[in-house]
C-alpha cells in the first residue's frame, strides 16, 4: 500500500510540473471563412445576428501566406436587419449576406487622395434604377430611361453625405433577378440604419476606397456571428 501511495504521489508531482499547452492564437475572420474570394484583400462586415443593424466592418490584407487587419470601423446595416441574399425581396430594408464582388466607386465628392477603383463623379442627372420593369434594373443610369420611374430609382445626388464616397456592392449585380433588390452600397453613414446598404463614418469610407486596390481583387463579405447566415459559410 506504501508504495502505491508513493507511485501516486509522484505521478501527481510529475503532472503538475508537466508545462501547460501553449494557448493557440485566434485564427483572423477570413481563415475561417469558405471563401474569401480569391483575391488578397477582403472587407467583411460583421453583425451579431439578423435583427441587428449595427456591428463592425474590418478591411484585410493577405500577407505572406496570412491575413492582417488593414483597419476597422463601426457599421450599420438596414433598419429591417440581415438576411440570406438569395432570399432577399426588395422594400424590405434589409441588407443581404454572401460574398459579393465591389464593381466600381463612385461619389458626390472627388475621389479620396490614392483612390485605384474606377471612380464615377454624380451628377444632378446620375440616377440608380430600381424599376423592376426596366431595362436599366439595378443600373447607373445618366439621365432616365423612359421606362424607369422617377419614384422608381434613386437619384444620386440627393444623397450627398451618403454618396459623398461609395463603393458598389455587387448583389443581385451580374444577372440581376427582378424583385430580389437593386443599389446596394458601402457608404457613408447618414442619420441611423440604412435601407439595405452597409454604412460607416466618413473617415473610414475613406480609407477602404484609399486602400482598395482592384488588382488585387478585393470583395465584401456581409454576415453574422452564428447561424444560417454565418460570415464563415461565404
Amino acid at each position: 500500500m506504501r508504495t502505491l501511495l508513493v507511485l501516486g504521489a509522484a505521478l501527481l508531482s510529475l503532472g503538475a510540473a508537466a508545462p501547460p499547452a501553449p494557448a493557440s492564437a485566434s485564427a483572423p475572420l477570413p481563415a475561417l471563412m469558405a471563401d474569401t474570394g480569391g483575391g488578397s484583400q477582403l472587407i467583411t462586415a460583421e453583425a451579431a445576428d439578423t435583427g441587428a443593424t449595427t456591428g463592425t466592418l474590418t478591411w484585410w490584407d493577405r500577407r505572406g501566406g496570412r491575413w492582417v487587419r488593414a483597419g476597422s470601423a463601426p457599421a450599420r446595416f438596414g433598419a429591417g436587419g440581415l438576411v440570406e441574399g438569395k432570399e432577399r425581396r426588395q422594400g424590405t430594408n434589409t441588407t443581404p449576406t454572401g460574398l459579393h464582388r465591389l464593381p466600381y466607386a463612385f461619389g458626390n465628392e472627388p475621389p479620396p487622395p490614392g483612390t485605384a477603383y474606377r471612380y464615377a463623379r454624380v451628377t444632378e442627372d446620375s440616377w440608380w434604377c430600381q424599376d423592376n420593369d426596366s431595362r436599366a434594373y439595378n443600373r447607373w443610369v445618366e439621365g432616365l430611361p423612359d421606362d424607369c420611374r422617377a419614384d422608381e430609382a434613386e437619384h444620386l445626388a440627393s444623397y450627398r453625405t451618403q454618396y459623398a464616397h461609395a463603393l458598389v456592392i455587387g448583389f443581385n449585380y451580374r444577372r440581376p433577378v427582378r424583385g430580389r433588390g437593386a443599389g446596394i452600397f458601402l457608404h457613408v453613414n447618414g442619420s441611423g440604419a440604412t435601407a439595405g446598404c452597409v454604412s460607416v463614418p466618413a473617415d473610414a469610407m475613406r480609407a477602404v476606397l484609399a486602400w482598395a486596390d482592384p488588382a488585387r481583387r478585393p470583395h465584401i463579405a456581409v454576415g453574422t456571428r452564428g447561424g444560417p447566415t454565418a460570415i464563415t459559410r461565404y
